[in-house]
């Protein structure tokens, strides 16, 4: 699918990048939330241990029905005990201002020497001003609490949820943290609450941020990429002949010089020199002046305007191309792909949808748009749809090695989601199939790679990486696989770093490797060098949704800092 890049790199595989936990065995996850959410799989209903809210006060085991007096005698923690206990009485009755009377009297009462009381006191009054929607008080006493006890998990969640509907999301998810690392991620409420507020903060900043950032065009490897998941894509095609000087003509390999004062050729010029910067420019002098190719300039400005995160500057020129009903068929196509994949990174798979099915309907034998509409069908879990729009486009182009590859890769999908061992093995020998026919498609070693890892056929899968590093050298995105799979295989920890660091030697734009490398370095403990990881990728974020989720990871890497700090709280790491 084409938005700012295919589908393929957003993972390298095919598989949207928060999947990418399923390739590690060890707490490595890309998502949203990396810090916690590795750890959601392996919770289990646990005896004793609850993931329902904590909502009740507490005592030292009395419940609220004790028949219990005001004290149990003149000391004066008796006399606290028993205030407390009345409380509780009052606040399992839901008088909880009385309650609240009757826990201010036990606080009073408590020694200062008796610690761990005193702190309970505290947090049982907060659990009813949280019933009287007291979020400032609950702050304060759940505060008071963890002051007495750093490490006091009820009062520490309940200041997580009364900060949270302060709208103080930074401070909230520090104490989710803490609550996080000190249950051992057992816990799914609290566990849900980190991916909550780690989600809003990300499209929070991201939101300001965005639309802010300078504009960066991606590396050329990327481009490349991008634009070698079209065959029917007019602008991406080489200057025509009839566009040459003549003495080009004759110096093949030598970049054309075009005939005609035209700022799309020109533009297209750049393109064969691999001049980037200039497109856009140049496509906009054409567009200026009217000239015979506006239309196709005004596609490769949107095209060139999606590739360095502009789909504000983008959709105004898709829509004038997709409105020119006089325009090239496939000029109209191509922009409805571009527009539909746009959409789908802005989280609005209808409108994709719609655009998808348009492009079909105006230029019915396109390959392009089913192999890129099938793509979408993945990413909405529409498999079966997915397989036969790669059927149509293999149909129409049987020598589409990307589309054979991305078929076998659907096929497998279906079979291991629907736990078939028998679908799996022939989805793995459909992978054997399209190599053999296909043996310089790197991206079929690539989605091989994905399903024998899997499968945990690990070294099967490093060979057929190796196989996309032979056909592909200068692909970074294959290199940080790599390193994940040693990871997984052989937890060789400086090996698979060695993998990515080379990813970004090849490509200092690949945002992959820099999230995956600061992922890697949460679970090492090493939050500061994650922390500058996860900015690096968030400065070549390509869209507002990537960047909130890159901010996510940064933002739960940054409160682990903090819970160290103040608590001496840290998780496990590798």
């Amino acid at each position: 699918m084409a938005a700012s890049k295919p589908v393929e790199s957003q993972s390298g595989s095919g598989f949207p990048r928060w999947q990418l936990a399923l390739l590690v065995g060890t707490p490595i996850v890309l998502g949203v939330g990396a810090v916690y959410l590795w750890k959601r799989n392996k919770t289990k209903d646990t005896p004793g241990k609850s993931n329902g809210e904590r909502t009740t006060p507490e005592g030292r085991g009395i419940g609220f029905g004790g028949d219990h007096g005001c004290c149990y005698g003149d000391h004066p923690l008796d006399r606290a005990q028993g205030a407390k206990n009345k409380g509780n009485k009052y606040f399992k009755a839901g008088k909880y201002e009385q309650a609240i009377q009757c826990y201010t009297e036990a606080i009073g009462l408590c020694p200062r020497d008796n610690q761990t009381d005193l702190s309970t006191f505290y947090q049982n009054r907060a659990a009813a001003y949280e019933q009287q929607m007291k979020w400032t008080e609950v702050v304060q006493d759940c505060t008071q609490a963890v002051v007495i006890n750093p490490r006091y998990i009820k009062a520490l969640f309940r200041r997580a949820k009364a900060l949270e509907r302060l709208d103080n999301k930074k401070e909230c998810l520090e104490d989710v943290t803490a609550v996080c690392i000190l249950e051992a991620f057992q816990n799914q409420q609290s566990m849900l609450l980190a991916d909550k507020v780690l989600k809003l903060l990300g499209k929070e900043k991201a939101k300001d941020q965005y639309k802010n950032r300078d504009p960066l065009m991606p590396s050329p490897q990327f481009i490349k990429s991008y634009f070698s998941s079209f065959t029917d894509d007019i602008i991406s095609q080489p200057l025509q002949k009839g566009e040459k000087k003549d003495e080009d003509k004759d110096n093949e390999g030598e970049a054309a010089e075009v005939t005609e004062s035209s700022g799309y050729l020109k533009a297209k010029q750049y393109m064969e020199e691999e001049n980037y910067d200039k497109i856009i420019s140049e496509c906009t002098k054409e567009v200026e002046s009217g000239g015979k190719y506006t239309a196709e300039a005004l596609l490769l400005r949107a095209t060139f305007y999606l590739l360095i995160g502009n789909a504000t500057g983008a959709q105004p020129d898709l829509d004038r191309v997709i409105n020119m009903e006089d325009a090239n068929v496939k000029l109209r196509a191509n922009a409805l792909i571009k527009r539909g994949s746009m959409y789908m990174q802005q989280q609005q798979p209808m409108m994709s949808t719609q655009d998808f099915n348009m492009a079909a309907e105006i230029d019915t034998r396109n390959a392009d748009v089913y192999h890129h509409r099938g793509q979408l069908k993945i990413l909405l879990d529409q498999v079966e749809e997915a397989v036969r729009d790669f059927d149509e486009c293999i149909l129409l182009r049987p020598d589409s090695a990307l589309a054979q590859a991305q078929k076998g890769f659907a096929l497998y999908r279906q079979a291991y989601t629907g736990n078939s061992q028998s679908q799996v093995q022939t989805a793995m020998d459909g992978f054997e199939d399209i190599i053999r026919r296909f043996p310089k498609c790197a991206e079929g070693y690539a989605l091989y790679a994905q399903a024998l890892t899997d499968q945990q056929q690990f070294g099967k899968a490093d060979h057929m990486y190796n196989k996309c590093i032979y056909l592909e050298p200068d692909n970074a995105t294959t290199y940080v696989h790599k390193g994940l799979l040693q990871l997984q295989w052989k937890q060789d920890l400086d090996r698979g770093l060695d993998f990515i660091s080379r990813a970004i030697e090849i490509d200092n734009k690949c945002d992959f490797a820099y999230e995956t490398m600061g992922t890697i370095e949460v679970q090492r403990g090493n939050l500061e060098k994650a922390i500058d990881m996860f900015n690096k990728a968030i400065n070549l974020a390509k869209s507002e949704m990537e960047m909130a989720h890159l901010y996510s990871l940064c933002d739960a890497a940054y409160a682990q800092t903090e819970v160290a700090r103040k608590y001496g709280l840290k998780p496990p790491t590798l």
